[in-house]
């Protein structure tokens, strides 16, 4: 069953990032902190997390807001994938919504993933690409509705 929201309704901003802090995507409208700063404190929470209670972090909230954390392995290497929205969308909702933004980055960037190097400039080049099949996947989801382009709300 699909749902009324729209993925721009449901994520506001987007970060995929190596479990070792290192960003190598995100989407943020209005940026409130550098984001290789944002992955260091994501992935120190995690392992927080972990440390305390012996399970990964999911999501938490501040001010009105959730950040929901998707943890993926691919290849040996683990990534996150953080996005935040309303706290008042259903948090089953948006982990749905980061799980096929996850499958579709992994389906897109897989083989480079396999051969980066850790260059931030290498991966950066293709995120024209990601964003399209981000897009053209929600309008997919939702094709009789007008849709506002999730990366110029």
């Amino acid at each position: 069953m699909k749902s009324n929201l729209k993925i721009n309704d449901i994520i506001q901003d987007l970060w995929i990032l190596e479990e070792s802090g290192l960003v190598i995507f995100s989407r943020v409208n209005k940026s409130k902190i550098e984001e290789q700063l944002f992955g260091g404190v994501m992935t120190a929470l995690n392992f927080l997390s972990i440390g305390l209670v012996s399970s990964d972090l999911t999501s938490f909230e501040c001010s009105g807001t959730r950040y929901t954390i998707l943890k993926s392995n691919y290849n040996a290497k683990k990534y996150l994938f953080v996005c935040n929205s309303s706290n008042n969308i259903d948090a089953i909702k948006t982990m749905e919504r980061l799980t096929q933004i996850k499958d579709k980055f992994f389906e897109i960037y897989g083989q480079k993933l396999n051969e980066w190097d850790g260059d931030l400039e290498k991966f950066s080049v293709c995120n024209n690409k990601f964003e399209k099949m981000i897009e053209e996947t929600a309008r997919n989801l939702y094709p009789s509705e007008t849709f506002k382009s999730f990366w110029k709300s």
